[in-house]
């Protein structure tokens, strides 16, 4: 029997590509210029919900978006249906970007979705953020190393995964380090003994900043052993422990040095940049 070939040009399909991708902390402006350049050649975007309406707007209105939110134990989306979404889109040719608030690689589960991927040999690329802790502490005037002082910066999930034992720390970070707490919560009576546990002393400066680098910015500052009269801020918020807090300043606010942070006790500072006046409360 003969057979007959089509004359039709043969059609393949190309592999998409993932994107792993910080979106910052919130401002457009703090998007890299790599991150916004995949959001802009992009099919497909699966975003947390901490990306900004800002940093969304810059999406091109052809890319279909999707949230794919997980906050405050609330999963619209689960991660296993977000991975097999992800893993979807890019078998059929598209470029994929999950886009994560921060960076993708600090307390984001992208280790999850980078196993995922590489079970079903998929192209991807991370692409780094700018992190809520540097964004904080832009924001503060302050740094988070200090050569005196603080020479290790610890970041910290104050967020406990089920059936997680209880951090244990090494002696040093009471007395030379910057710990950074990231979902620190509303309550901090747990935090608060833990720390003076540890050796962290009553006066040290602490700072809770709320909507880093968003125009509803909060920044206030207090010691450990005040923190629990501190004013709750909304999420996402953190909360930075160590002596370079105690130099926070705001336009109307005058800096205080780490001697002078013993000051502290008894007052809660509120501090607020640029276009927010910056004002005192006193403590309850």
């Amino acid at each position: 029997m003969e057979k007959h070939l089509s004359n039709a040009p043969l059609r393949y399909k190309l592999p998409g590509k993932v994107y792993l991708a910080g979106a910052g902390p919130g401002s457009a402006d703090l998007l890299t210029v790599r991150a916004l350049k995949a959001l802009q050649t992009a099919d497909i975007v699966f975003h947390d919900d901490l990306v900004s309406d800002e940093v969304l707007s810059r999406i091109p209105a052809r890319v279909a978006v999707f949230s794919a939110g997980k906050r405050c134990g609330t999963h619209k989306t689960s991660q296993e249906e977000i991975q097999q979404r992800i893993i979807a889109a890019a078998q059929n040719g598209k470029t994929v970007v999950r886009l994560k608030g921060g960076d993708p690689l600090i307390f984001a589960r992208t280790h999850e979705e980078i196993a995922a991927l590489r079970e079903k040999e998929i192209e991807f690329e991370i692409i780094p953020g700018v992190t809520a802790a540097t964004a904080a502490a832009a924001a503060a005037k302050i740094p988070l190393t200090e050569r005196h002082n603080a020479s290790k910066l610890v970041l910290v999930s104050n967020h406990h995964c089920a059936g997680k034992e209880r951090r244990s720390w090494h002696e040093s970070v009471a007395t030379d380090a910057t710990l950074v707490f990231y979902m620190p919560g509303s309550d901090f009576t747990t935090l608060r003994t833990e720390l003076l546990e540890n050796g962290v002393r009553e006066e040290m400066a602490c700072l809770l900043v709320s909507h880093a680098a968003r125009p509803n910015q909060r920044l206030i500052r207090t010691t450990v052993g005040e923190l629990l009269k501190a004013p709750a801020l909304p999420a996402p918020c953190l909360l930075i422990v160590g002596p370079t807090a105690a130099s926070a300043s705001g336009s109307e606010h005058a800096a205080v040095s780490a001697k002078e942070s013993a000051v502290l006790s008894g007052l809660v500072n509120e501090i607020s940049l640029d276009l927010f006046p910056a004002k005192e409360v006193a403590a309850d």
